[in-house]
């Protein structure tokens, strides 16, 4: 009888401590539970109570801002003082930059789109009215001005910005009470679960008193079953030997990884240099075949010229006119890849995409061959866009070259010009709006889709060494995008190659329109024989420049090194104007001007460079006329005019600013 209330205890034992556990268990995961639930409430209320007080404080920083622009805008038109404008055109996008912040921090808020977009069309609405204040005020109207802001104060715009700054700031103090209540409630929570961890706490201690019992009950069973664990330790030690002899061998197979890996790093890194190598080899054999190319007709029509020049002075004249030809792709290739390098700066204006193909028929037809039948397409009708002359006319030359090869020198090219009108980010990224499209168009061998991936990277091509530079595609896409265009290409094997070239339409007014002409065609204004001092270090050049400018009826003084510039001008009184080379020994051209006494800064200025980058990237040339190498008698004849009469060319006009 006392075996079996033993054992009935003991079985009671056995079955209330896993019950006890699980209940505490399910208790504890139900509380933790809670717990995170209203922690998580809390945090969120608080952070959209937050992001109330974001939206608030945004909107009168914004009103804020603007009252106090409007307010510089009155002082500068009261006063006119150019540093007050340009206070006010930072404060203004200051508040420019303060409403995007509020589109940005009510992006979530529904209720609060319709405010926010028309409070922002209405601040660009208030922004245009205050810009031509401002501008009257710069031009000097100012009781134009004066009279403009008054209007400018009774205004609807105004007043709408302040409303709907009010029903911005409203709806949000509307949703800040709701936002304020969920945090209360949720701090409710989080002291009832407070409440019940102190409740659970003192469960648990009982709990902890009646598992002492059970441990002290359970210590009986224990030892019965320590011999069964010294057993088990036995075992364990073997397994960890086992362990200790795997981990040996898996930190001999980690070194053995680790330099595999490294001989393999080392084997990528001789890869990526293998392929500089070879791209710098492809670069260079294709600029030494295409410059090879042009000193051909450079040397060949000076050579001719000179055996022609006393038997046939024309034949003579035509050698010499192909050398020039020459000469100038020479000029025109550096150009390109002063450009691919990002060194040449666009000097864009209005063209007539009709009539630019027409005057490069002669050209295209010369530099593709008899073979091909050429089909131009004039339908831009009088569309213009606004780029760079030179540099469309080489990637239209470069696109022609492209379809000879592709078409193996026989074959049929379109080259046509359209009137596109497109829609957003129709093409590429192409904004809404009126475009003028050039399509080359030929029935060549066409591109695969894995080399129509590749075609704009730099130094791809599918021509072997010594063919071409690999630089035409990407020199191109890279002319485009600086233009604010898109290119797009369309091609498959066999069935030849199609390029659109969409390029913005420009308006021209008819004022704009008589003064678009090429700086070579324009008549510089004559001026007397002038003493000149040419500063530069080449002898060649520095005869070529002073026979340039005894042919133009000026009058040169040598000077062969910066050094000797300042002892010229003191002993040569009646020097009128300086021309100088950019890059010398010792002495750049801007550190011979700037180095000068006094007595001579009221010098008109020539600067003369072969490296285009200059004229783009350095603010010294800021004031002076720049004349690119090479260049003919008729730039130079330009250059000088516009020096002598203190004018600055548009294009170091624009570096400048």
């Amino acid at each position: 009888m006392e075996d079996e209330s033993t054992g009935w205890r003991s079985q009671l034992r056995r079955a209330f401590a896993p019950a006890l556990a699980i209940l505490l268990v399910m208790a504890l995961g139900a509380l933790l539970y809670g717990a995170g639930s209203a922690s998580r409430d809390h945090a969120r209320a608080l952070t959209e109570q937050q992001k109330s007080y974001e939206v608030i404080a945004l909107a009168r920083t914004f009103q804020a801002t603007t009252a106090r622009a409007e307010v510089t805008l009155a002082r500068y038109v009261i006063s006119m003082d150019p540093d007050t404008g340009r206070l006010f055109q930072d404060q203004w996008r200051t508040a420019a930059s303060q409403i995007k912040s509020l589109i940005y921090a009510t992006r979530e808020s529904g209720w609060q789109h319709d405010n926010v977009r028309q409070l922002q069309q209405a601040f660009i609405v208030r922004g245009k009215t205050l810009s031509q204040i401002g501008l009257r005020t710069t031009y000097d109207q100012k009781m134009g001005a004066l009279a403009q802001f008054h209007q400018a104060g009774k205004s609807e715009d105004l007043q709408r910005i302040t409303s709907l700054l009010d029903s911005v700031i409203q709806a949000e103090n509307k949703r800040l009470a709701e936002r304020s209540l969920a945090v209360s409630i949720a701090g409710d929570r989080s002291a009832w679960v407070s409440r019940t961890y102190r409740l659970l706490g003192l469960t648990l201690l009982v709990s902890v008193l009646c598992a002492i019992w059970l441990a002290n009950a359970a210590y009986t069973g224990r030892r019965n079953a320590r011999r069964l664990a010294e057993a088990e330790t036995d075992r364990a030690d073997r397994l960890e030997a086992a362990v200790s002899a795997r981990t040996i061998e898996l930190s001999e197979a980690y070194e053995l990884l680790k330099k595999e890996t490294a001989e393999r790093a080392a084997v990528e890194e001789n890869l990526r240099q293998m392929q500089k190598m070879d791209a710098i080899g492809q670069l260079t054999g294709g600029i030494a075949h295409d410059f090879n190319n042009m000193l051909a007709v450079v040397v060949g029509g000076l050579e001719l010229a000179k055996r022609k020049l006393r038997l046939k002075p024309e034949e003579a004249s035509r050698h010499l006119a192909n050398a020039m030809e020459g000469a100038h792709r020479a000029a025109a290739l550096t150009r390109r890849l002063l450009a691919f390098a990002r060194s040449e700066p666009l000097l864009p204006n209005a063209l007539d995409p009709d009539a630019l193909l027409g005057d490069m028929e002669e050209l295209i037809d010369r530099t593709i061959g008899d073979q091909i039948v050429v089909t131009f397409r004039h339908h831009a009708q009088g569309w213009r866009i606004f780029v760079d002359q030179q540099q469309m006319e080489n990637a239209i030359l470069n696109l022609c070259v492209n379809a000879r090869d592709a078409m193996d020198g026989r074959g049929k090219l379109t080259i046509e010009t359209t009137q596109t009108r497109l829609s957003e980010n129709e093409i590429g990224e192409c904004p809404a709006g009126d475009y003028v499209t050039l399509t080359v168009k030929d029935d060549g061998c066409g591109m695969s889709p894995e080399i129509l991936a590749r075609v704009f990277e730099p130094f791809f091509t599918t021509k072997p060494v010594g063919k071409g530079t690999g630089l035409g595609l990407s020199q191109i896409f890279g002319f485009v995008r600086q233009s604010e265009g898109e290119i797009r290409i369309e091609s498959q094997e066999g069935k030849g190659t199609t390029v659109h070239i969409h390029l913005p339409r420009r308006i021209v007014s008819e004022t704009e329109l008589h003064s678009i002409v090429p700086d070579v065609e324009r008549e510089p204004t004559l001026h007397p024989p002038t003493r000149i001092l040419v500063v530069e270090d080449d002898p060649r050049v520095l005869s070529q420049t002073m026979a340039a400018l005894s042919e133009l009826g000026h009058l040169p003084l040598a000077c062969d090194h910066p050094d000797k510039a300042v002892k010229l001008l003191a002993a040569n009184r009646d020097i009128g104007l300086i021309l100088t080379d950019v890059l010398m020994p010792d002495m750049t051209g801007p550190e011979l001007i700037r180095s000068l006494p006094g007595t001579y800064t009221h010098l008109p200025v020539l600067f003369v460079t072969g490296y285009a980058g200059d004229t783009a990237e350095s603010a010294e040339f800021a004031g002076y006329e720049v004349l690119r190498k090479p260049y003919t008698l008729a730039a130079l004849s330009v250059a000088l005019s516009n020096a002598l009469n203190g004018s600055r060319h548009p294009g170091t006009a624009a570096a400048a600013e």
